[in-house]
């Protein structure tokens, strides 16, 4: 699986999750401390995020960050 595959799967995981909690991307950046332009390109995919900004995000979406990361890359389980 390579990196593009993998940022996608996980930007697409963070929007379900932000979308079931009924925030707007720009409502989510504030919480999570990101600006809303950066965090808009990790749920394109486009960004690598460190491990603190995914906590920052998890967070702010009100969840862990093995339920956003659980088989990334695919077939991986815990």
């Amino acid at each position: 699986m390579d990196e593009a595959t993998i940022l996608g799967e996980l930007g697409d995981r963070i929007r379900v999750q932000r979308k079931s909690i009924g925030l707007t991307q720009e409502q989510l950046a504030l919480v999570a401390g990101v600006d809303r332009s950066y965090f808009g390109a990790v749920e394109r995919g486009e960004r690598n995020v460190t491990f603190t900004v995914l906590c920052r995000i998890c967070l702010a979406l009100q969840c862990d960050v093995a339920d956003i990361t659980s088989g990334i890359p695919t077939g991986c389980s815990a």
